[in-house]
């Protein structure tokens, strides 16, 4: 298990538990989420380092500078609600 403190004014602190053939658990303020990688395919095949940097600006908004992604608890839990957009 990896503990990354999140940089910056931020004291939150988010935490990747797991990374699997099917997606990524994220752990933040004591809530666990699944991302998997049909519904997230920012984090397939990419170099585990840029899975790890990742940033908690506020509670439940999660930031991947070198990914370029940006997701909220409520686009993980329901990826339906929201339209798939890459750049």
């Amino acid at each position: 298990m990896i503990s990354l403190k999140t940089h910056g004014k931020s004291i939150e602190q988010v935490e990747i538990t797991h990374i699997s053939s099917n997606g990524v658990w994220l752990l933040s303020l004591e809530k666990e989420l699944f991302m998997s990688y049909e519904d997230f395919p920012w984090f397939k095949d990419v170099p585990l380092r840029k899975i790890l940097n990742v940033e908690e600006s506020q509670p439940g908004h999660f930031y991947w500078p070198d990914l370029d992604v940006d997701l909220t608890v409520e686009i993980i839990e329901h990826p339906e609600r929201f339209p798939l957009k890459m750049h």
